[in-house]
């Protein structure tokens, strides 16, 4: 169970702060391990199992704070981690979502795949990190240490202002998961918000524990989110072009599946 291994983390470095987890209605004895074990923990329980997006739409329904801190449950959290996050919503009052560092928590002197430090988007639409090339994970040597805008933050340790996730209505519920703290960092910034990276917070994250990279429904969502978040984010013109491109390259990158022997994955696309 990963809230056996990570939840003592996340209640040990996080003094000050309710900690809330968010059940989907799992059948693997989460809830009462949590009753029993950290009686501190409020436990949110969903109805359904709606995914990553409607899980959590559901889920901050009930959570009373000014800023939310959305946490994947493979997420083992460093000592004062939460110091400069705060100190930089007070620092810079239109930041509306912050990142920390996200280190990987099996190989902890570099930089893990989703977030890495900071997410961007290139003039079609692909999203990248810095930190990372391809899959590539570059090692931290403090390089990123800084505060800088970014594009979008990752989902598996977003801090977001609760007036903002709920002016622009929480996640959309038609990614299910993958892509959409994209989606929702886009419209924060055609809102007018800033997005920004913190590198002197930091946090190991285990990932691939819901949807491995070798499962095609992950192919499947990765791909077709993108294209959502273009199409929903862009003006219609741009949106069209690129779209057209997308679509040649994703071609492309159906042929390598198939090559690769990887029909699955081929017919996710």
């Amino acid at each position: 169970m990963l809230l056996e291994r990570y939840l003592p983390s996340v209640i040990s470095y996080s003094q000050g702060a309710d900690v809330y987890v968010a059940d989907n209605a799992s059948t693997d004895g989460s809830v009462a391990f949590i009753t029993e074990n950290y009686p501190t923990v409020k436990i949110i329980q969903n109805a359904v199992n709606g995914g990553f997006t409607k899980g959590y739409n559901d889920a901050l329904v009930h959570v009373d704070a000014d800023i939310f801190c959305l946490l994947n449950s493979d997420v083992e959290v460093s000592p004062n981690w939460l110091i400069p996050i705060k100190e930089t919503f007070n620092n810079v009052p239109d930041a509306a979502i912050i990142q920390p560092k996200i280190l990987d928590l099996l190989k902890k002197d570099h930089f893990e795949y989703a977030g890495a430090a900071g997410g961007f988007i290139d003039q079609l639409g692909y999203p990248f990190c810095r930190g990372r090339l391809f899959q590539t994970l570059e090692k931290d040597n403090g390089q990123y240490n800084d505060v800088r805008e970014i594009f979008w933050a990752t989902g598996a340790c977003m801090f977001i202002k609760k007036s903002v996730f709920h002016e622009l209505n929480g996640f959309d519920e038609d990614y299910f998961a993958h892509q959409e703290e994209v989606d929702l960092c886009w419209r924060a910034k055609n809102h007018g918000y800033k997005i920004l990276y913190v590198g002197t917070s930091h946090i190991f994250h285990l990932g691939g524990s819901t949807l491995s990279n070798m499962n095609p429904k992950k192919t499947y969502l990765n791909f077709r989110n993108t294209l959502f978040s273009i199409t929903k984010n862009l003006p219609r013109r741009k949106a069209f072009i690129i779209i057209f491109l997308r679509l040649l390259l994703d071609g492309i990158a159906a042929i390598r599946f198939l090559f690769q022997l990887r029909f699955k994955h081929f017919f996710a696309i």
